[in-house]
């Protein structure tokens, strides 16, 4: 098929880009290369004869429907998002224009073209924080942050292109993805780059938050699989199997690197901060979809990347990201305790600055 994959210099969109170039399709990469989307995570496809850049926004109407009928596309995977809830915290509005009204364009546009499959790349985070069992897609959405309020809104209006108009939508909803050229905000490739530098690594609250761990490339899988054989107008989890309290991923992350436990810091929590999150992928596995990365291979992989890759992420630690790291961490830290000794706040220290 011939594939435009809005945000496709990010995390997610650029190894879905990748796996669908080697599956055949001609894909069309429509990216606004705002601060997480590197033409660099794509440097080894420029030159594909099957693939193309555009530079746009999911915003710009205009944009949109030249590269829809330029490229004479037939199917849509939407990854242009704004995805950080700590960003979400500062800035909900940025969220609210992407995530809602971006969304809204681009399915506008995509219907008025006639293309025949619309893919909406969402969040388990949607599902809102649940203390046990597993979220299914039917469940009622309670998210708490602006960056999952905003990812529900873009979730229900994308449903509501195939109740009204038939259009073929899609929505998966993925749960915390970890790999390769992940953006250095999020917490494993954070919490990688800090160790290898022996900065300490912020971590929230008592650490005891649950998140379950989806490799990039499963959920890329998935979001191919769900693309060619989902039902329209349904929506599939996306889950790796692997829930892991945080502290246990730091603690994991660490001993691969052979770097001491002390480096964690028990910092303030963020408000609002979810406590557990746990999708049912049932719907999914009957699809024919199935995780294939265990976590503790896939963990190590990706540490192993950071590690090698050391000239991609300290080009992004010199630039905006350290406005952003000491406006986030510069007080928790100076407060922070050390794991494993939460009674015993630690004296301020400058220890943590990116160097």
């Amino acid at each position: 098929m011939r594939i435009l994959v809005t945000g496709g210099a990010g995390f997610v969109g650029s190894h879905l880009v990748r796996r669908l170039l080697g599956h055949g399709h001609v894909v069309v990469n429509f990216d606004a290369l705002r601060y997480s989307g590197n033409p660099d995570n794509l440097t080894d496809v420029a030159g594909h004869a099957r693939y193309a850049f555009v530079q746009g926004d999911i915003c710009d109407a205009e944009a949109v429907a030249q590269a829809l009928k330029e490229h004479r596309i037939e199917a849509v995977v939407n990854c242009a998002a704004e995805t950080h809830v700590d960003r979400s915290i500062l800035d909900p509005s940025m969220f609210a224009k992407t995530d809602v009204v971006g969304t809204g364009i681009l399915l506008e546009e995509a219907r008025k073209a006639g293309i025949q499959r619309y893919l909406q790349v969402s969040t388990d985070e949607v599902y809102g924080s649940i203390d046990s069992g597993h979220s299914r897609e039917e469940d009622l959405l309670a998210p708490r942050s602006p960056y999952a309020a905003s990812k529900a809104g873009g979730d229900l209006l994308t449903l509501s292109y195939w109740t009204t108009y038939r259009f073929p939508v899609l929505v998966t909803r993925g749960s915390n993805t970890y790999g390769p050229n992940q953006y250095p905000e999020k917490f494993i490739p954070l919490f990688v780059t800090n160790a290898i530098d022996d900065q300490p690594l912020p971590l929230y609250g008592d650490g005891r938050n649950r998140r379950d761990w989806l490799s990039v490339f499963d959920h890329c899988a998935a979001i191919e699989h769900v693309l060619a054989h989902g039902e329209p107008g349904t929506v599939y989890n996306v889950g790796g199997g692997n829930e892991r309290e945080n502290i246990a991923v730091a603690d994991a992350l660490l001993r691969h690197l052979k770097k001491a436990t002390s480096l964690i810091r028990l910092v303030q929590d963020r408000p609002g901060h979810d406590r557990r999150y746990a999708v049912d992928c049932g719907r999914l596995r009957k699809l024919g979809w199935e995780p294939t990365v265990e976590f503790e291979e896939g963990l190590r992989a990706t540490v192993d990347w950071y590690q090698t890759h050391q000239a991609w992420w300290r080009k992004i630690k010199s630039g905006e990201f350290r406005v952003y790291y000491e406006q986030m961490y510069r007080q928790r830290l100076n407060l922070a305790t050390r794991a494993g000794d939460d009674n015993s706040p630690q004296a301020p220290t400058t220890a943590w600055r990116i160097r």
